[in-house]
């Protein structure tokens, strides 16, 4: 079956053209790394800038930077790369793989995070770190924390960007107008699950069902060890999947405008403590009294919600708000473009907003007929486990991974098939086994998903599909181009047919859906149980005898990522929709391998690491790649030992402590008096 969304590539021909066109890909001017010496100037000039500018007003959003000399140095090392890359003599093609330079541009952003996200050594460090980037005292019982934190050895101290974002909407909202939001957001249709916290002890709520009760176990294990410091409040928490608060972009305007920071309290009257009576401010009716109203949520299950709630946010000039797209077949290469150095991703956190990629409507379940979906256009306090860009919910670290549900928990014995060999032992092969999870389908919609486009891509193109793979160029008279640093690369369109004679495809992949399709309706079951073939499941312990992991999200955030990373494996992570509480602390290119959800870079990705062999028929000219399996192990390994630091079960306590104190703090009457400032 030929798929519609770009596995089967209509117009691949055009993509080598059109990247070429777009200065994605350059012959011997390479305008790539142009670009790359004006983006790291402008960062050095901008970083800089940033520090003279720190206290000229209140911004709406925190600083990411802190330490600008740092900084400089590392933008300045990637400056001199590029410069030297820009003058490497070129006669034909690229003469540096441009993955090569992601791995190193991938290096020197993250000792730049790391720098400034670790830099306080001391309480009172911290504390003016905190306010240097947050423009506010920190929440009361910051003091508690901090010795949580460094007790635990967290090696994040600073930098709590992504939950300060998450935060920032609702200091637009009066205290009282949030608690009583919570409330109204309660109940059993709405899916929202109620914690209540009085006097230190936490409480669930009647409406959570059975099947997720385990969810709110988690949030109180992972709790149980400060809620003692934690003052009163009820917390709504999404009990689905799918995130569920896209505010339209013009209310997102003018709440970021309501929250911006305005002048702050003096240090002599500012008070470190929550107010005594909140229990009594928490009461309400019980929102399943019939005299209470249900929460403006809205059952959008398995309708589109790309138009209506994915892009909604974004700007009206946007790319995703005044373009549809309507040939499924073709490959939008100016949507992949903002985020990506040719085919490969080099952005991951660009890569996660829709605004510049209208064609996301038709690449993933989530925006193409969502399982279980009721959003809301207005604000209100959902705690949930993940979100898509442009949403507002509050992300947690998800119980998911807190309570072990899918863990890293290899053999220790060398010849069970369950034990994690090194990864030079490990068989050569690119592995996924999943389920139909992302979307419901009943009226083709699963062409569009990514699981399925990612098993079709592995197993079922037809011998006429053509790719387009970033490869060496042939050139018979010169042996061992490549180590003698004397190869050009450059796309070539490829057929499927081809793909064993260069050693890729089918041959090095182990990708397969399992047991029965899921989430469908009418043919749509029998015909892609036609398609895929479902082998049994395998146990999730087998994952580690294969080097390359491959992690997908379903119907939200992937389970799998972080014991991916625990492993001696090598994870590639498409990406999808949704971030988690962790985006960020983990660096794409240095301790992962990205890859886009339009999936068109997979093959030029594992070739860089598998290598490919020559090729020399129907007029192609290829020549042989060297596997970089050593930069693979390095990757994994630099994952492994950056995960058992920064995204342990203490790192998920550390984050979520800190969150429920500024929850605490913004739900509180006397917000604007409240903060720690330390000894004085």
């Amino acid at each position: 079956m030929c798929m519609y969304i770009p596995i089967a590539y209509a117009n691949v021909i055009e993509l080598a053209k059109s990247t070429s066109e777009a200065g994605l890909f350059l012959d011997g001017n390479s305008s790539i790394i142009k670009r790359l010496v004006a983006l790291t100037a402008s960062a050095i000039f901008y970083l800089q800038g940033s520090q003279s500018t720190k206290n000229q007003g209140p911004s709406p959003k925190p600083r990411f930077f802190g330490r600008a000399p740092f900084v400089t140095i590392c933008c300045a090392a990637v400056l001199l790369w590029s410069w030297n890359f820009l003058h490497y003599p070129v006669n034909e093609g690229t003469r540096m793989h441009p993955v090569d330079g992601l791995l190193s541009a991938a290096s020197a952003q993250h000792d730049v995070w790391l720098q400034q996200a670790s830099a306080s050594k001391t309480l009172g460090e911290c504390t003016a770190e905190y306010r240097r980037r947050y423009k506010r005292p920190p929440p009361p019982g910051f003091d508690a924390w901090y010795r949580y934190a460094t007790e635990r050895s967290s090696v994040i101290i600073d930098d709590f960007d992504n939950l300060m974002d998450d935060l920032q909407l609702f200091w637009a909202i009066r205290p009282a107008e949030i608690r009583k939001r919570t409330h109204l957001a309660f109940g059993d249709w709405n899916e929202v699950a109620k914690l209540s916290i009085r006097s230190g002890k936490a409480e669930i709520g009647p409406e959570v069902k059975p099947t997720h009760r385990w969810m709110l176990d988690g949030v109180i294990a992972m709790m149980s060890n400060y809620i003692d410091q934690i003052p009163d409040m009820d917390l709504g928490f999404n009990i689905n999947d799918e995130p569920r608060l896209a505010i339209p972009y013009d209310d997102l305007q003018g709440l970021l405008k309501a929250s911006a920071i305005g002048p702050q309290t003096a240090n002599d009257t500012v008070l470190n403590e929550f107010s005594k009576d909140r229990a009594a401010s928490w009461n309400f009716l019980d929102s399943s009294d019939p005299e209470t109203p249900n929460a403006p949520f809205t059952d959008q299950s398995f309708l589109p919600s790309f138009h209506t709630y994915g892009s909604i946010s974004c700007p009206r000039s946007s790319r995703a708000r005044r373009s549809y797209l309507w040939d499924n077949r073709a490959l939008c290469t100016t949507c992949f473009a903002p985020h990506s150095t040719g085919i490969f991703l080099s952005n991951w956190t660009l890569s996660a907003s829709p605004c510049h990629q209208p064609d996301l409507a038709h690449l993933h379940g989530f925006y193409l007929s969502p399982a279980a979906f009721k959003p809301s256009h207005s604000l209100y306090p959902i705690f949930s486990q993940s979100k898509a860009n442009g949403y507002a919910d509050i992300r947690y670290p998800s119980p998911w991974n807190y309570m072990d549900k899918a863990m890293y928990a290899p053999s220790p014995n060398a010849s069970d098939l369950h034990y994690d060999p090194p990864f030079s032992e490990k068989s050569d092969t690119l592995f996924w086994r999943g389920a139909t999870s992302e979307g419901l389908s009943r009226f083709g919609e699963w062409q569009g998903m990514a699981r399925q486009r990612l098993v079709h891509l592995a197993n079922n193109d037809t011998s006429s599909t053509l790719h387009t793979i970033f490869l060496p160029n042939l050139h018979p008279q010169k042996q061992n181009q490549e180590e003698k640093g004397e190869a050009s690369y450059s796309l070539h369109t490829i057929p499927s047919s081809l793909l064993p004679a260069l050693g890729l495809g089918p041959t090095i992949t182990d990708i397969y859906l399992v047991s029965k399709i899921d989430r469908c309706w009418d043919a749509d079951c029998p015909v892609q149980a036609r398609e895929f073939g479902l082998p049994e499941p395998t146990d999730f312990q087998s994952h580690w005898r294969h080097k390359y992991l491959v992690d997908l999200d379903g119907a939200g955030f992937s389970g799998r990522f972080i014991p991916f990373l625990q492993s001696r494996s090598l994870p590639f992570k498409v990406a999808g929709v949704f971030r988690e509480w962790w985006d960020g602390r983990v660096t794409a290119w240095k301790h992962f391998v990205p890859l886009d959800v339009r999936l068109m870079g997979v093959w030029s990705t594992v070739a860089y690491f598998m290598g490919a062999r020559e090729l020399d028929a129907r007029g192609l000219k290829v020549g042989a790649m060297r596997g970089r399996r050593a930069e693979g192990e390095r990757i994994a390994n630099e994952g492994r030992e950056w995960v058992g630091r920064v995204m342990r079960k203490e790192d998920m306590e550390v984050y979520f402590y800190r969150l429920l104190l500024e929850w605490g703090r913004l739900t509180d009457d006397r917000r604007e008096e409240l903060g720690f400032v330390g000894s004085r």
